[in-house]
């Protein structure tokens, strides 16, 4: 018996090249500091910006907790607020 193949609405990849595409369009010419700048802001305006926030807030009450852990507590999540 021969599979049938579901039609293809919805092209993954070339909706990920496009968003890859825009994403470039705005980054061009940024320097490291200001692309990380950049991603900072758009994951904290996207649709993960609450959860983004929360693993900040946690990062921070940690650090608070055991001041000798703020080097090793720190990671990329955390933002110069």
């Amino acid at each position: 018996m021969k599979r049938r193949r579901p039609e293809k609405g919805f092209d993954c990849i070339e909706f990920k090249r496009r968003a890859q595409a825009e994403i470039y369009q705005e980054i061009k010419g940024l320097s490291p500091e200001e692309e990380i700048e950049y991603f900072r802001w758009r994951v904290a305006a996207g649709p993960f910006g609450k959860f983004w926030k929360a693993l900040q807030d946690r990062s921070r009450a940690a650090e608070a907790l055991d001041p000798s852990s703020a080097g090793t507590a720190s990671h990329q999540l955390t933002s110069k607020s």
